[in-house]
């Protein structure tokens, strides 16, 4: 069992590294979709370096850590009584 306070750290942890991931993949989707634009022409290259890189970055948004919690278990306390029937 990892401790309550390492867990709320894991969590920022994963969270932030998503969230620099995510806007790393931004940067970079706009950084090459402005340098196929500067070129004046679109190549087949350069459209399947472009989907690819989409592809990825969908990918990387599907990756997004989810916090899940665990429900502390409630003991049914009811006793079962005989039936004096």
């Amino acid at each position: 069992m990892i401790p309550s306070g390492a867990q709320e750290f894991l969590w920022t942890l994963k969270h932030g590294i998503w969230g620099v991931g995510t806007l790393s993949w931004v940067f970079g989707i706009s950084d090459r979709t402005l340098a196929v634009l500067m070129d004046g022409y679109l190549s087949a290259i350069d459209i399947v370096q472009l989907a690819t890189a989409a592809f990825f970055f969908v990918s990387w948004l599907f990756l997004k850590p989810v916090r899940f919690v665990v429900a502390s278990s409630v003991e049914n306390t009811t006793t079962s009584e005989e039936n004096p029937n």
